[in-house]
Parts: structure tokens; sequence; C-alpha cells
């Protein structure tokens, strides 16, 4: 799995990347978090996605521990994470609810709780974790700004912006927000509709998509798009020769876009980074979009 430009302002990472948004505090077991670390180096996938808030605050803790401990060398890792996001925990008290707090203090703070857990001097990529509806946008830029100059992230980027929040920040930043994290997949295609896919790629950046299986609802659910959507899937890949799902990733990778993976199932991960031989015909990919707008 070579590595691609991820912007015309870089950085160099894995076409697919390993996230931790789907893991919750139960799931933190070092065996566990070895078993998937092992897997996706030694099927290419270097680039690693984190945020202050995963797995009740704790996910980067015992991933820094982990790769410490198996000796992997920090040049040989991507790492991003991000912050901006607030949820309620256990260990965080003052805390009520979900909110957005993109304020310099809290990003600055978060960022560093990160380095130290993460065990790293820098990130590769630091991103605001949504969009916050009260902040100074100018003290959020001035801020992203400081941390990039300081060289405590290479680059800047967010998650989950409309292209008005994305144009918006923009505006502020005299550095380039090289991603946009959004949801895509065979059963979410708002990102055509509502110009997602082609603002990224108006300023050179690969979409990042997260969910790329539909949370496994292609695979599981029973609704009436999703299980056409399989069985044409099924269909195609008796014909390429694969499991149904690296299809559905490769419709994907002909988009341009790169896969967030976040399942721990470890088959399935297997199954995504399969996509990464397939070149889906064009007359595929369409047959696909027109089943998932229910058009076919």
């Amino acid at each position: 799995m070579n590595s691609i430009y991820l912007s015309d302002s870089g950085p160099k990472v894995s076409p697919a990347i390993y996230g931790f948004y789907r893991w919750r505090a139960e799931d933190l077991k070092q065996s566990q978090m070895e078993r998937i670390i092992d897997l996706c180096l030694g099927l290419g996938i270097n680039s690693f996605d984190h945020a202050d808030i995963y797995g009740g605050y704790h996910c980067e803790e015992l991933f820094g521990k982990v790769l410490r401990e198996k000796g992997v060398k920090r040049e040989d890792v991507i790492l991003f994470t991000k912050a901006g996001l607030s949820v309620p925990s256990y260990e965080k008290r003052d805390i009520r609810l979900k909110h957005r707090n993109s304020s310099p203090k809290h990003l600055l703070e978060s960022l560093e709780q990160s380095l130290r857990n993460l065990r790293t001097d820098h990130v590769d990529i630091f991103l605001l974790n949504e969009f916050d509806a009260v902040a100074n946008l100018e003290e959020t830029a001035l801020t992203l700004e400081k941390i990039r100059n300081s060289g405590k992230a290479k680059h800047i980027g967010v998650t989950n912006f409309t292209v008005f929040q994305h144009q918006l920040l923009s505006t502020y930043l005299k550095v380039p927000i090289v991603t946009n994290h959004i949801e895509l997949n065979l059963l979410n295609t708002r990102a055509f509709d509502n110009g997602q896919i082609d603002y990224m790629k108006q300023r050179y950046t690969h979409p990042l998509a997260t969910s790329p299986l539909a949370e496994g609802k292609i695979a599981e659910s029973t609704d009436k798009i999703p299980l056409r959507i399989r069985g044409k899937l099924e269909e195609m890949a008796d014909r390429y020769r694969v499991h149904f799902e690296s299809i559905a990733i490769a419709w994907l990778v002909k988009l341009g876009a790169l896969p967030i993976i976040g399942t721990l199932n470890e088959q399935r991960i297997r199954n995504i980074s399969a996509a990464f031989d397939l070149d889906l015909d064009r007359q595929d990919w369409y047959e696909l979009y027109n089943i998932s707008k229910d058009e076919a």
C-alpha cells in the first residue's frame, strides 16, 4: 500500500487510515490494541486517526504506550489528533453535556495532553473536531497557526465542516486546511449534494471518509436500499473475485476518497485493505451510485 499526498500541501499518508472513533472505554485492552496496530502495519496502513475524547479520553494513552513498547519509530507512523468536541465522562465532571469548544485555552491544553498521551513531540495533522458556532474564529485561527508554527502539528484539518464553515475558517487562516473528515459511504452520499466533495477537489484535498461501510449496515441491514446495494455488491464481488465489502471500499477509492477504518473486526479491516488492489469499472461505480440514490 503506497503512501499518497493527502493534499497539495501534504502530508503523505497511507491510502487507508485507521481511526479510533468507534473505540469505547471497555474496548481499551492492551492485547486488542496490539492486534489492531500489528494488523494495520502489516497491511501497510501506517496512518492513525485519534481525538482527545476517544475511548473515554484514554485511547491515545494506550496507543502511545503500545507503540513505545513495540519500539515503533515515530517516523514510521502518521498521527492525526483532534480537539474541540467535549463529551461527558466519569473523569470530566465539569462537562455536563456534549458541546463544541474551540477556545484557544481548550485547543492548546487538549493538544498538549494528546502529545503526552501519544508520547510524541508533534502530530502530523491537528484537526478541529466539528464547528463551534460561538467561537471567535479569529482567535481560533491564530491558535491553529500558533500550533502549526510551533512544530507541534505539521498540518491543520477539520472534521464534519460544511462547505461554508470550511470557507469561513479558511478566510481567517494563513495556512491551508489539508483535510475535512466527512461521513461518506454507499448509504450516505450527502457530500455529493451539499458540495463537500466538489469543494475539497477544488482545494486539491482528498476526502477522508468516515464510516466507509456505514457502521456495518451495508453488510447487515435489512432495509430496502442496503439490501439492494448488498445484492449488487455480492454480484460484483463474484466477478471481481473479492469480498463484497472490498467493492464498497473500491467505490470510495474510485472517487479519490480515503477510507477511515473504524471497525475492530480484523477480517473487515482486511476486506478494506483488499479494495486497493481493485480498479472498479466506471459503469459499475455509477450502477452502485444510482442504487444508493434509489434511481436504478
